[in-house]
């Protein structure tokens, strides 16, 4: 199977078709949370996702666009973001959000947003955080998100050492265990400004990361011309 594994897509449409249509066909398309938030088209990303069939857990954002009281842990800009999120979620967008779940098992993989310990909250930035993650697995390999940074884990006699891929990198996925995280397909935060993602093949047992390039000014007037904060729209021209 070839997979498309897509993670903080943050309502933002433009980054999310540019993805899938430089992933072309895949057998499924799995995600990792934070589908809205931060972005000016949290309906239109869901829509997109449900066409396509895309499976996956929820976020902090998620949780916090239904209702949830993750808003409250929020900054001023996430939060002023979230605020008008939920005021103009469809329907049929909560329900998607609210179904999702806090951890998903798909194959050898465990999907988890932010950590497969605490889905929600935990960000996995060091080898001992990874480590602790990967020996509570109850699958092979984790895909978590929450990070906005593409980076794999990966445990080695013991030890857990990680790699940092740039576009194009491929990862055998063998015997030693890992944990990946895609990236950020619509806010980056690895000082490259375009979308990451990642693609599982599990027939070569490999992984790729990719990055494409998207209309980044067409989502900021999108999101100035509904009053989303100013750094939150400056700051995807820089991927910060």
């Amino acid at each position: 199977m070839r997979i498309a594994v897509l993670s903080d897509i943050h309502a933002n449409l433009p980054a999310l078709d540019a993805v899938l249509a430089a992933t072309g066909p895949v057998d499924a398309v799995w995600h990792t949370g934070d589908v809205v938030g931060y972005g000016p088209d949290p309906n239109g990303v869901v829509g997109r996702l449900i066409e396509v069939g895309a499976v996956g857990v929820r976020g902090n954002h998620d949780a916090a666009a239904c209702g949830g009281r993750e808003i409250e842990a929020f900054n001023p800009d996430a939060r002023a973001a979230m605020e008008w999120t939920r005021t103009v979620l469809s329907d049929t967008t909560k329900t998607w959000l609210a179904d999702l779940p806090l951890r998903r098992v798909e194959g050898e993989f465990t999907l988890a947003h932010g950590s497969p310990r605490d889905p929600i909250w935990e960000y996995v930035t060091t080898a001992s955080v990874a480590g602790a993650n990967i020996e509570i697995l109850t699958t092979r390999h984790g895909l978590h998100g929450h990070t906005h940074v593409p980076i794999a884990w990966r445990q080695d006699e013991g030890r857990v050492e990680p790699i940092t891929p740039g576009d194009g990198s491929v990862l055998a996925i063998d015997e030693r265990r890992l944990l990946l995280n895609p990236g950020s397909v619509g806010q980056a935060r690895d000082g490259d400004p375009t979308a990451s993602w990642m693609v599982l093949d599990t027939d070569a047992d490999e992984c790729t990361w990719h990055r494409v390039a998207y209309d980044i000014p067409a989502v900021q007037d999108a999101m100035a011309k509904v009053g989303l904060p100013a750094r939150l729209i400056a700051r995807l021209s820089y991927g910060i």
